[in-house]
């Protein structure tokens, strides 16, 4: 903040103006014990796209293993951050913007990366999972601008959803694990990969994220 903005806070605080206090650290501060959970999430997904990406330099598949176990460990987090936040009475808007952020890095972006390690790689592919990952931005987006309208019960807790939620992409990321297990990825990927006209192609197991992305 520039010194004549400090001034110009001193002089609306002086007149006794009701302001938001500008402190060293004031945004850690604000932070909750629900919030810190759900920066955990978001850690566990940032760390399984990084996992993915070492399985595609490396081709050590425990790095495959570790990117499919982070997402579901993302999600224990990600259950017990709203539950941590109704318990201590913490719910908060910066908590509601946390918990949509760290939804889509472990739900939406990691198991896109995941798909791309395994064998999706084709130009339709990617633009897929790009429509995926944009439907998950899309329907948390919407979510946070109408939860304030949305019935909840004495918790605080919303009685239903408009879409799929996010998290319900782990399915996608169960199967995957069992085609890791069972060496179907790759070259071996289920369903094979299907040729189109002016030389594209896709593999359509791809498909799956597209059913997803629609249905949030």
């Amino acid at each position: 903040m520039s010194k004549a903005e400090l001034n110009h806070q001193a002089e609306k605080d002086s007149k006794g103006e009701t302001t938001e206090a500008y402190n060293h650290f004031s945004l850690v501060r604000n932070f909750h014990l629900a919030d810190v959970i759900t920066i955990a999430n978001g850690a566990c997904g940032s760390s399984s796209i990084f996992s993915s990406i070492k399985y595609l330099i490396t081709r050590d598949e425990n790095f495959l293993w570790i990117s499919l176990f982070l997402m579901p460990l993302g999600m224990i987090f990600d259950l017990f951050d709203g539950k941590v936040a109704r318990w201590r009475r913490t719910a908060s808007i910066l908590g509601q913007e946390l918990d949509s952020l760290a939804d889509l890095i472990s739900f939406g972006v990691a198991p896109a990366v995941c798909a791309f390690a395994v064998g999706m790689q084709t130009f339709l592919d990617s633009v897929i999972l790009i429509i995926f990952i944009s439907c998950g931005i899309a329907r948390l987006a919407r979510y946070n601008a109408t939860v304030a309208s949305l019935p909840k019960d004495k918790s605080g807790k919303v009685h239903y959803f408009e879409g799929t939620p996010i998290p319900t992409s782990l399915s996608i990321v169960a199967l995957i694990a069992y085609l890791v297990k069972n060496k179907r990825i790759d070259e071996n990927l289920l369903g094979g990969k299907i040729e189109l006209p002016q030389g594209f192609t896709f593999h359509p197991l791809v498909s799956l994220y597209g059913l997803s992305g629609m249905a949030m």
